[in-house]
């Protein structure tokens, strides 16, 4: 518990939408895709008779470094045991997704990417009727990878900004009434795919307080103006002193009135 409480600290400190999609992001519950949920809390065996709970328990996932520079559509390694023989013992076994590269066009960014995705990565763009709609709809947690998570903050601040296809405006016009309900306020998408310390380093620049810095040489010209006005005053307040040799001029006379 100790360790979760400096995190939750430091995330309160942040605003109400980062915070949000930081934990949709991070701990979110993902969409089923390596196993099959069942529907209910309750179970009958029709052989024995037996009833048992339902326990949809998600099969633990490893994601890979190279994991953030693709879109795989849910889908990971998944470590698990196989029993390649009825007499043998199960050994250990790894069930690795299918990668290929594919070129997707986003119509927003007008560009074309070529991107490492999985199968099930392509039948989800084709049931969301394009590329940008799988990016918009498709919440966090089952992005997961880097790459998603920073495309779909570039496509949220291209439609808060309208400043994309800044040649083409009837196509902006269509493309803004078409993703209408994906529109965030400014403030919002800046903020939305950040990573933790990407939003605490946008906090602290928020948060300091500009210092202006003055050249030595101009202040230490300051002091000094400051203590030659100051001696100054001295003098004109004390009068002119006598000095020693006033003594020793034999034709001075004390003046009487």
């Amino acid at each position: 518990m100790s360790a979760i409480k400096p995190k939750t600290t430091i995330l309160n400190r942040l605003p109400a939408c980062y915070q949000k999609f930081f934990r949709e992001w991070k701990y979110g519950q993902q969409a089923a895709v390596h196993y099959i949920p069942q529907e209910g809390k309750w179970k009958r065996n029709p052989e024995t008779g037996e009833v048992k709970i339902i326990q949809n328990k998600p099969i633990p996932l490893t994601y890979p470094k190279e994991f953030d520079d693709g879109l795989w559509g849910g889908e990971a390694i998944v470590r698990g045991f196989e029993k390649r023989h009825q007499l043998r013992r199960r050994v250990p076994h790894f069930w690795f997704p299918t990668l290929q590269k594919s070129v997707l066009h986003s119509e927003i960014l007008d560009k074309h990417m070529e991107i490492v995705v999985t199968p099930r990565t392509l039948c989800l763009v084709d049931q969301h009727y394009g590329f940008d709609n799988f990016i918009l709809q498709t919440p966090p947690q089952d992005l997961k990878s880097n790459l998603g998570i920073k495309l779909k903050r570039t496509l949220l601040l291209a439609l808060a900004t309208q400043d994309f296809l800044p040649n083409n405006k009837a196509k902006r016009e269509k493309l803004l009434q078409k993703y209408q309900k994906h529109i965030l306020p400014v403030e919002e998408a800046e903020w939305y795919g950040l990573t933790l310390s990407e939003a605490l380093e946008k906090l602290g620049k928020q948060e300091e307080v500009p210092i202006q810095k003055i050249p030595l040489k101009i202040k230490f010209r300051e002091e000094f103006i400051e203590q030659l006005k100051e001696k100054q005053t001295e003098v004109n307040s004390t009068g002119p002193k006598s000095s020693w040799t006033d003594t020793l001029n034999p034709f001075k006379f004390n003046k009487t009135v």
